[in-house]
């Protein structure tokens, strides 16, 4: 679903900032001929010359990355694997790799970098107890192609979370310590953009609110529209609210989960309070913001009758633009531990754990019922009648609110032709 042509159409797809900032921290005595590929937006090719290739990979995608690994080794090229799932499962990604990095990269790799240069490169990096986020390079995003995202300016502000959510494969690969940037890097870095979006993938840009007043407070003059995720804490808080409005937040993405409480609970997201969704929803769209509202189906609270509750109270709640997942136990994550505890993962090959296949054997309905109606949520969510009732009213950025929608009606148009023996087809990559 991540390759190039698969479900994510360009509306849906920001540019990422992983590899450009791997390629910022390469010694400027090596930086002359360095090459991105990103598999979601063309085709890597199968017959480069180089003398490292680094690729990065979640766990949903790691045995396509295995398969690209095993190839370039086997042509003579040493490779190197990091992102969340090699962290997550070094040991695992050191079988297809010369060298495994875990943890953020920007203290490591300029060391690896000089270390495979002198012939000396260790089979395994890892992030030092001292690592801060402060100082690091601009990415190279002259190097990602043109096409292929709805924007370039991506710009990353604070890493972490606090939260204690059982499912969350973040802290268990990164652990749960707050970084945060200087704010003068970041304004510094947005004020160079010429064009007026600006995207924050940060996985909780609420981690520290101090920060993030301070953030936002000098984003004003910018006059910039941006977007971002964080958790529906934002409402309880008028003066971040007022910030967000006024430092030109056009779009949240926000974690619903689930339309029951109890399942809340479960996970450990006791920050939704399901009772509160409508009003928080009007709360946003009076300050002209719009929401990415996301849902996890599968908890052990739920069973067959979720899908269609969950459908109507988006729509009751006037959610923007509705995302539904499966719950996914992610490796090393306390959600994974306990349903291996339980004997319920039944799928163990990673290419199905792309939140939209069920892995485990959920308590209340079966496997085959919790995808067929993760499906049908899709379908009758991004109905036409129900994507017009959505946008009907005024919306802040009322075309882009339509594209997205159109956008995730083709995705879930296309979920059913993902079946299982498609997800983990990687035979295009060679022997």
């Amino acid at each position: 679903m991540h390759r190039y042509n698969g479900n994510f159409g360009t509306s849906l797809h920001y540019a990422p900032l992983t590899l450009t900032t791997l390629a910022a921290l390469v010694p400027a005595e090596f930086a002359d001929h360095m090459a991105i590929y990103d598999e979601t937006v063309g085709k890597i090719p199968l017959d480069l010359e180089a003398d490292l290739v680094c690729i990065t990979c979640i766990t949903g995608t790691s045995a396509r990355c295995y398969r690209y690994a095993d190839h370039y080794r086997a042509r003579g090229m040493t490779v190197v694997l990091g992102g969340v799932h090699p962290t997550l499962m070094p040991f695992e990604a050191k079988e297809h790799a010369d060298c495994v990095v875990t943890g953020f990269a920007e203290q490591t790799f300029p060391r690896l970098i000089y270390d495979f240069a002198e012939n000396r490169m260790r089979p395994f990096y890892h992030q030092g107890d001292d690592y801060e986020i402060a100082g690091k390079p601009m990415p190279k995003r002259g190097l990602l192609q043109k096409k292929g995202y709805i924007t370039h300016n991506t710009v990353e502000a604070v890493r972490g979370c606090p939260l204690p959510c059982t499912f969350c494969a973040y802290p268990a690969a990164f652990g749960k310590k707050i970084y945060t940037r200087p704010v003068r890097e970041i304004i510094a870095e947005i004020a160079a953009f010429e064009r007026r979006e600006v995207l924050f993938p940060d996985v909780n840009l609420l981690a520290d609110h101090d920060f993030a007043k301070k953030l936002f407070t000098e984003m004003i003059p910018l006059k910039k529209w941006w977007m971002g995720l964080v958790t529906s804490s934002i409402t309880l808080d008028n003066e971040m609210l007022t910030l967000f409005r006024k430092s030109g937040c056009k779009g949240l993405l926000i974690g619903f989960e689930s339309v029951m409480q109890e399942s809340q609970a479960s996970i450990r997201k006791g920050v939704n309070q399901v009772s509160g969704y409508t009003e928080l929803m009007k709360k946003l769209h009076d300050h002209g913001i719009l929401v990415m509202g996301c849902f996890a189906f599968g908890s052990d609270e739920e069973d067959a009758s979720i899908f269609e509750r969950t459908v109507e109270a988006v729509v009751k709640a006037d959610i923007d633009l509705p995302r539904y997942a499966i719950l996914t136990p992610f490796p090393n994550t306390e959600y994974y531990r306990q349903l291996e505890a339980e004997n319920r993962i039944v799928e163990r090959s990673w290419g199905m754990y792309d939140v939209e296949h069920c892995v485990y054997l959920p308590k209340k309905m079966t496997r085959e019922q919790l995808e067929a109606g993760n499906d049908w949520a899709w379908r009758e969510t991004y109905r036409y009648k129900n994507i017009f009732k959505r946008i009907s009213l005024f919306r802040s950025l009322p075309f882009i609110a339509l594209a997205t929608n159109i956008s995730y009606r083709k995705y879930a148009d296309k979920l059913t032709r993902f079946t299982r023996e498609v997800m983990l087809n990687n035979d295009d990559i060679g022997e």
